[in-house]
């Protein structure tokens, strides 16, 4: 006997009577299943996912996105890039623009990191490989002018998420002059590493959890991944969607298997053109280490996000994972010199002794 789906919850009577207007006129034309409405996720920021039946068995999926919070505009236009690149997006059925509701195709119920296999990392690579193959895809249809750019002001602003939330909110740390300057200093350098390079589209959160396993019976993970979670893309550094797809939020590989994939994806990038630039198309050494210093940039981003998660919009298990970014954070300035301060003051606000024994192999 199946049981009923729970109740959805409102805190906005005139939303929800807005909802149920907007569901009734699309029963009749999509056969839709009225009491099939149920809960399908929920992410970081304001919207929230629904899924419902057809009168055919099939899922769709439903985006509540209120528009005071979410602007749906860019996903819409996003996933039509995504389309035209040959990406396996969802299909947007219906769209009530002014008030954020949207009904779309179902990718399925279970994302790549539902499916991870944690103790065994090889026996994920056969998914990896997909998703690097979709993001070599996104990757070669950029074209500049199209979406805005991932620039100085972009990434100092995320950067200064990391001072802002993760160090003065959550960790209650006032920088003095010197630790300010310190700090400041790094992210100079972060910024520099980071601009030069080849720019493509950038997904921006491409990541296990944003990767849609297929659903069609008998498929093996290497079948093309469904993307989720597009809409805040951007045209910036090539590196980016790589650093965060094996540095990743929620998961921690170790080293050789992060290498291991990351020089697949090189090899096949640098055969497309993607990575004329310096040495990169002929030394993996020098192409890594790009990946390394923007995946520097990400971490103290996500830190300071997180903490925002969790202090101003009373999402608590978010900060669970910061001590992956601390430990990502430290092991890359670890490695090269220039971030040796970065390193030092990291290690003074977590309370960690000094390090020593300083591996610079990389610089």
């Amino acid at each position: 006997m199946n049981t009923p789906p729970a109740p959805l919850t409102w805190t906005d009577p005139a939303r929800e009577h807005l909802f149920d207007a907007w569901l009734e006129s699309l029963i009749s034309p999509h056969q839709l299943v009225r009491t099939s409405l149920r809960p399908a996720s929920a992410d970081a920021s304001f919207r929230r996912y629904l899924r419902i039946d057809t009168q055919q068995g099939v899922s769709l999926i439903i985006m509540d996105a209120p528009p005071a919070h979410e602007n749906s505009r860019p996903f819409v236009d996003i996933a039509g890039l995504m389309r035209q690149a040959g990406l396996l997006v969802p299909e947007i059925l219906a769209w009530d623009e002014p008030n954020g509701f949207m009904l779309m195709s179902d990718l399925g119920e279970h994302t790549m990191m539902e499916r991870i296999d944690r103790e065994h990392p090889q026996a994920n690579h056969a998914q990896y490989m997909a998703a690097t193959d979709s993001l070599l895809a996104w990757q070669l249809a950029s074209k500049p002018g199209v979406l805005p750019a991932y620039d100085d002001a972009v990434l100092r602003r995320e950067l200064q998420l990391f001072p802002d939330w993760y160090l003065a909110q959550h960790k209650g740390v006032s920088l003095n002059t010197t630790q300010g300057q310190t700090l400041q200093r790094a992210f100079d350098d972060i910024v520099a590493h980071n601009l030069i390079g080849p720019k493509v589209y950038v997904h921006r959160d491409f990541m296990p959890r944003n990767l849609m396993l297929p659903r069609q019976p008998g498929s093996t993970p290497a079948q093309q991944l469904g993307v989720l979670d597009f809409q805040d893309a951007l045209y910036g550094p090539v590196t980016y969607d790589i650093a965060s797809l094996l540095r990743d939020a929620f998961l921690t590989w170790e080293e050789d298997f992060v290498i291991d994939v990351t020089i697949r994806y090189w090899e096949k990038a640098r055969q497309t053109g993607l990575l004329d630039f310096e040495d990169w198309h002929s030394d993996f050494g020098a192409f890594y280490r790009a990946v390394e210093w923007m995946g520097l940039q990400r971490h103290l981003k996500v830190a300071g996000i997180f903490a925002r998660l969790t202090l101003r919009d009373g999402k608590p298990n978010y900060l669970a994972d910061a001590p992956r970014f601390i430990h990502y954070i430290r092991s890359t300035a670890h490695r090269y010199r220039a971030l040796g301060p970065l390193l030092k003051l990291i290690d003074e606000i977590e309370g960690f002794e000094a390090a020593s024994g300083y591996a610079f192999g990389r610089i």
